[in-house]
């Protein structure tokens, strides 16, 4: 069954060449846009603690209509090398004058225009997201209904960052499990895991929990890590380097826990090399992460044919960004509840309305309305812009 739906999907996804329905789109303006919301608490990972997020924010504007995304970077280059610094310069000199260069025809398109320059996959999966609300709102329905979405409304689970102690953890777990969230993922690092772990499923024995260790760990740890499937977990999260397919498939043979990749898949090619070496049984696809939805789609087709689960990461995304997570999260492939939390999770105010809630049941909303499916707050978003650029087809 699920291949029979990957051959649908696969024919499904040449409709990303599909001509807008209205005709090419030649894009007039690229805004840029940095804006800085604080979190409701610190965030800490393997990387460090964070308490604010630089939230990089573009729009794309054509025949009156104005389509946003996200550029899921960070400040420092510690996911990735790419940077905010890094991020607005890419986007500014080479690909935001590369998209407004000539009149697009699909989302294909602009990816083709993009593949010339290398790397830099979050600043171009900005500009790919801006352009698909567009042509979504150009061509009157949502950008899920665009992709293909199957689903109505998604499971979404929490990522529980490192805490000071283990009784601050068991308070959020507990938190977030009465808020009905279908599962919940620990941080970890050398000195907070076993002990951890052990604490939490003893006191949830029936929840479903994995981990992340954000390449914390190295192949010396394999037996350390091994110790890990006493616990049940759903799946252990990228242990090791980022550039490590081959240890991470050693790695998967001595253990009993799936393995899931996030920092290594890049792309569609990292992805079929990870599943052809059998590093990983799980893939964790980040739209912005992978260089946006032509990417993005791609990998969830290669692995619903392969019956390996995917399910849609997150990177601490305001409104905008979590629009449109919960766009990708609605194709058929996505099996596993996503990190896909409530706007509240993160921040006191976000910068859309609604704000995205989840469900007593574990599950958010999939909009049904015309792109982006939430109205954003322009006054609001105004008053904590730091930095804001324009890129107009006469630069």
């Amino acid at each position: 069954m699920l291949f029979s739906a990957a051959m649908q999907r696969s024919s499904e996804i040449s409709d990303l060449e599909r001509p807008n329905s209205s005709g090419p789109i030649q894009i007039e303006q690229v805004a840029i846009r940095l804006i800085r919301l604080p979190l409701v608490e610190p965030f800490e990972t393997s990387f460090g603690s964070i308490d604010s997020r630089n939230i990089f924010l573009v729009s794309v504007a054509a025949n009156g209509l104005q389509g946003w995304g996200e550029v899921v970077a960070a400040e420092a280059p510690l996911y990735s090398y790419e940077t905010v610094d890094t991020a607005f310069h890419i986007i500014r000199d080479f690909l935001a004058p590369a998209m407004i260069s000539g009149p697009l025809q699909s989302l294909a398109e602009l990816s083709r225009r993009f593949a010339r320059f290398r790397g830099h996959n979050m600043a171009k999966a900005g500009l790919e997201l801006a352009f698909t609300d567009l042509l979504a709102q150009a061509n009157q329905e949502s950008i899920s209904r665009l992709l293909r979405g199957t689903r109505e409304r998604i499971p979404v689970g929490v990522s529980l960052g490192i805490q000071k102690t283990p009784t601050q953890l068991l308070e959020r777990v507990a938190r977030y499990l009465g808020l009905g969230y279908q599962r919940i993922k620990l941080k970890i690092k050398p000195g907070w895991d076993l002990e951890i772990v052990e604490q939490v499923r003893n006191a949830y024995p029936q929840i479903l929990l994995s981990v992340d260790a954000n390449a914390a760990y190295t192949p010396a740890d394999t037996a350390h890590l091994k110790k890990l499937d006493q616990f049940d977990l759903l799946m252990i999260e990228q242990p090791l380097n980022y550039e490590d397919l081959l240890d991470h498939a050693h790695l998967q043979n001595e253990l009993k826990t799936s393995l899931c990749l996030d920092e290594s898949i890049t792309g569609s090619p990292q992805a079929k090399s990870a599943l052809e070496l059998n590093s990983c049984r799980i893939i964790n696809i980040k739209v912005g992460r992978v260089g946006g939805y032509s990417q993005a789609l791609a990998i969830h087709d290669l692995c619903l044919a392969r019956n390996v689960p995917v399910w849609c990461g997150g990177m601490l995304e305001s409104g905008v960004g979590r629009a449109h997570n919960i766009a990708l999260a609605s194709l058929p492939g996505f099996l596993l509840p996503g990190d896909i939390s409530a706007s509240s999770r993160y921040f006191a105010r976000d910068i859309i309305v609604p704000e995205v809630k989840v469900s007593q049941d574990g599950t958010v909303a999939v909009p049904n309305k015309i792109g982006l499916g939430f109205e954003l707050d322009f006054d609001f978003i105004k008053s904590q812009t730091e930095t804001i650029e324009l890129i107009t087809s006469s630069r």
